[in-house]
């Protein structure tokens, strides 16, 4: 039902808000802003401090330095994939800021970073994209000077609202069925995406070696109305490029006349109806 996007730069710049109108659009590019804000104000840079933007992606959270310190300190883009350096730099020259940035690529499981190097490393939205988390901070802490500080953020993925609590087994035919599929796919061990909460992250700090590790717990609620078109996308829009989406996770549950009847009767119990979505999300700040 949908195209694999060609490289993460593509994602991140058309895919990943696609499933949302204009209006939502706007207030989704709004709270990024507002998410690098908080990250940065967390992280306390300082001028002359060597900072990495680990998982750049399209540099969200680096340019955000750029623009309030410039050539004042060293900023690394850091991303696996070269396509994301490359929109970095492209954004980069259009800009014309003075400043001391580099490229690096790099796997944040196997950071290419010399051990004790980096002042602060920061990071949005990376670790719910990999698997084994446990390496990628234990990476992060093998950079940081020591009392240098990992400032995150990430999406509780597996603690958002499901289809399953916007609608009712009057609604569905097969509603206890398909619930039970849905929370069996939110919660998988396997999936990058599910595989942690808020509790692990602490977990995973501790065991890396971080001294002081703190994790701040935010909820947004949302109220909209709902259409077909929005919920075709909601099933449709993949999560990353290379991640299946809600509808084909339900086919490795159903076979797909009975996946596209749950689709229909979603439609129709949604469409025109204000919903509440419920998302959670988490800050983080750790020091060496």
């Amino acid at each position: 039902m949908s195209d694999v996007c060609k490289n993460w730069s593509e994602w991140l710049n058309k895919t990943r808000f696609s499933h949302l109108n204009e209006e939502q659009k706007v207030q989704t590019l709004n709270w990024l802003i507002a998410v690098r804000n908080v990250v940065l104000s967390k992280a306390d840079i300082k001028e002359g401090e060597k900072i990495v933007d680990i998982g750049t992606g399209t540099g969200l959270l680096g340019f955000g330095v750029l623009e309030y310190f410039g050539n004042r300190v060293d900023l690394i883009f850091s991303d696996k994939f070269k396509d994301c350096l490359d929109e970095c730099k492209k954004l980069l020259g259009e800009m014309k800021i003075k400043n001391n940035a580099s490229f690096l690529l790099s796997d944040c499981t196997d950071i290419k970073l010399e051990d004790n190097s980096i002042d602060k490393a920061l990071m949005r939205s990376v670790l719910v994209h990999i698997l084994d988390k446990q390496t990628a901070i234990n990476e992060i802490y093998r950079i940081l000077k020591p009392g240098g500080a990992f400032v995150a953020f990430e999406p509780i993925i597996n603690t958002n609202t499901k289809y399953w609590e916007l609608t009712s087994q009057s609604q569905i035919t097969d509603w206890e069925e398909f619930k039970n599929a849905e929370d069996d796919f939110m919660s998988a061990e396997d999936n990058p995406m599910t595989n942690f909460n808020q509790n692990t992250l602490a977990e995973s700090l501790e065991a890396a070696g971080f001294s002081d590790g703190i994790i701040d717990v935010d909820t947004a609620v949302s109220k909209y109305t709902v259409d077909k078109n929005t919920i075709h996308n909601w099933l449709v829009t993949r999560p990353s490029p290379d991640e299946p989406n809600v509808y084909e996770r339900f086919l490795n549950y159903f076979p797909k006349e009975k996946v596209d009847k749950y689709c229909a009767e979603l439609e129709h119990a949604l469409s025109g109806k204000e919903v509440e979505i419920k998302t959670n999300t988490v800050f983080i700040k750790a020091i060496k």
